[in-house]
């Protein structure tokens, strides 16, 4: 159960209990993880709360925003090991094998985005990160943006050149 309340980003505030920013699709979701609980013969619930004060809605917020943070910089990593992967000179297979990768951290990035509620700057870092991927000898044409929203800015600079 651990692994699906991560997968949805919670923000874990003590044994057992979890927080999420609310919202129907977060709610859903947590009521799937539930149903599941319960019909494992557990016990689970969910209660609707909102922080008491902003001290600790900045609090949450941040717990929530430095998990993904660790997320986007490991991506980073990763697209910086995959740039500077086999260097056979560009040949098909290093070619492949960036694609290869590319494809699979453009895949990761989506993930994170999905559970990223209070995006730190780490997420641009890693956008730039997967477009440099892309852009590198080997990578795929940069037109396949990481992110639908960047897309209209690319057509807009193509545009104006």
């Amino acid at each position: 159960m651990w692994r699906k309340l991560r997968k949805l980003g919670v923000a874990q505030i003590s044994d057992g209990l979890v927080a999420l920013p609310a919202g129907a699709r977060n709610r859903e979701q947590l009521e799937w993880v539930a149903e599941e609980v319960t019909d494992a013969g557990g016990t689970a619930g969910i209660w609707l709360a909102c922080p008491a004060t902003r001290a600790h809605e900045a609090q949450l917020a941040a717990m929530l925003a430095a998990a993904r943070a660790a997320e986007y910089q490991a991506l980073i990593a990763a697209a910086a090991a995959a740039a500077g992967g086999p260097s056979d000179a560009g040949g098909p297979s290093d070619a492949a094998t960036r694609a290869g990768a590319l494809r699979r951290l453009r895949n990761e990035l989506r993930e994170i985005q999905r559970r990223d509620y209070f995006p730190p700057a780490d997420r641009d870092q890693a956008e730039a990160a997967l477009s440099a991927l892309a852009d590198s000898p080997g990578g795929q044409p940069a037109s396949k943006p990481a992110q639908g929203a960047t897309r209209p800015a690319r057509r807009a600079a193509r545009q104006t050149s």
